[in-house]
């Protein structure tokens, strides 16, 4: 009976140790008390596990500091792949790494943690961040040498270049190896870099090649590499800061060119669902109404019936309902006795629409800067909706303030922000500000006045 006990917890005790553990040490500690642990998913995550993040004083070079500690457990049949340390619900608050059958231990600072990791236990981990940190070395140098050789052409610049060439060929080389039957073998592999062997004598074919060999070394079909955040940071990379314009009309050609050119790679059709619906929310937070519009005509419409999410596309043009490129929703009101209506005003060239409250102290402040600044568009007409509880304040700012604006009163009865106009335009602050063409069609949405002067300084002077 006794022998059977010690073999049950020996089987007990075994189970338990294989259990995978992640620690973190935040140096200095965070604000927040959590952390949660995911499981990478291309652009989606699973959540595995959470705990608290707990703080200690520490002995640091002999004077003691706090830190913060947290430790997440794997189960043992955790699958290999990407994961996700969570720790803050804004900015880059998050650690990415490698899991692949071992414990995995890292000290950061959460305010900057992709630049200050330090993988402390995980042989998988320790090897890509060297490798990674190696290649950037490298790549420094080569573009370094590719800028200079195009400002001066020298013979030393030229053979520089293809040393460094050589000595990036050699890193790779190196760390393919040494990652040979490792996880992280496969993103070392597409991590490749696609320099030139030769140095470019001209800036527009170095640009271009930037350009068309960005996706040679990824393999889009290989689901390691979808499985992680690996595929959704290249096509970031590529449609939002390699493929950027000042021109917002050539910006726009640029995203369509791009995304074109990311569509013409990937084959298998569920990768590209996966790929389409991450752009369509990144081009929806933008307010990108045009690009979204394309994307599901041009490639989502496209895709097999069963592979296409009717309500994500419901939910996503609704959001869009007020963007760039949208007809602004229609509405009516009452102006000295005369009734006006959006779609049929016909006074100016341009339209400014301030939604904004008597009792908003930053607009109090805001909307007369406004007005005096659009003394200088006289071309652009203004309507100031005010969202009020009641007409006291307005009255007074509509006669003696904002004189020859248009001034449009909303109330609601029970909440002032449930008027049928504010909902329709999808306000939740003030104040909010669109810029319409003369048909109505919003052509953009300031965040501020300082957004209001810039674009109507640009439209002004565009048009001389």
């Amino acid at each position: 009976m006794m022998k059977r006990f010690f073999v049950l917890l020996i089987f007990v005790a075994s189970i338990a140790n294989a259990q995978f553990s992640v620690k973190g040490t935040m140096t200095p500690p965070d604000k927040n008390t959590w952390a949660i642990l995911y499981r990478i998913d291309g652009a989606k995550q699973k959540a595995i596990s959470n705990t608290t993040i707990k703080i200690e004083d520490v002995n640091l070079g002999g004077s003691i500091q706090k830190v913060g500690r947290f430790e997440l457990a794997l189960p043992a049949d955790a699958k290999e792949g990407a994961y996700r340390v969570l720790y803050s619900n804004t900015g880059a608050g998050f650690v990415d790494f490698f899991f692949n059958k071992e414990n995995v231990e890292f000290v950061f600072n959460p305010q900057f943690p992709e630049e200050s990791v330090l993988f402390t236990k995980s042989r998988e981990n320790k090897l890509y961040r060297e490798f990674l940190e190696a290649q950037s070395l490298t790549q420094r140098a080569i573009d370094s040498l590719q800028v200079e050789y195009l400002k001066s052409d020298q013979k030393k610049t030229k053979k520089a270049y293809k040393k460094a060439f050589k000595a990036q060929e050699e890193v790779q080389e190196i760390y393919e190896g040494k990652s040979e039957g490792m996880l992280v073998n496969t993103f070392i592999k597409a991590s490749e870099a696609t320099n030139s062997e030769d140095i470019f004598d001209d800036t527009q074919e170095y640009l271009n090649h930037v350009l068309n060999s960005f996706f040679n070394n990824v393999d889009f079909s290989n689901r390691k590499l979808y499985r992680s955040p690996f595929i959704i940071d290249k096509v970031t990379n590529y449609v939002f800061y390699l493929n950027i314009a000042e021109s917002q009309t050539l910006q726009q050609k640029l995203y369509k060119e791009s995304i074109q050119k990311v569509m013409s790679i990937i084959k298998s059709n569920a990768n590209k669902k996966e790929i389409l619906e991450y752009l369509i929310r990144r081009f929806t937070v933008q307010r990108n109404s045009e690009i979204v519009d394309e994307i599901f005509d041009k490639y989502y419409s496209k895709l097999p019936i069963a592979l296409q999410d009717a309500a994500f596309k419901t939910k996503k043009l609704e959001e869009l309902s007020v963007s760039v490129g949208r007809i602004a929703p229609d509405f009516s009101w009452k102006e000295n006795g005369k009734d006006y209506t959006l779609s049929t005003l016909n006074d100016g060239e341009n339209y400014l629409m301030i939604f904004w409250s008597t009792q908003c102290g930053h607009c109090v402040k805001e909307v007369p800067e406004v007005y005096e600044f659009m003394k200088e568009f006289e071309d652009t007409s203004v309507i100031a909706f005010a969202i009020e509880d009641n007409d006291l304040d307005f009255n007074s700012w509509a006669v003696n303030k904002l004189y020859k604006w248009h001034n449009v009163l909303g109330t609601h009865p029970d909440y002032k922000f449930d008027n049928e106009v504010v909902q329709k335009y999808r306000i939740d602050a003030t104040p909010t500000y669109f810029i319409l063409d003369k048909n109505k069609k919003i052509i953009a949405v300031p965040n501020a006045i300082e957004d209001i002067k810039e674009f109507l300084t640009k439209e002004k002077s565009a048009s001389k």
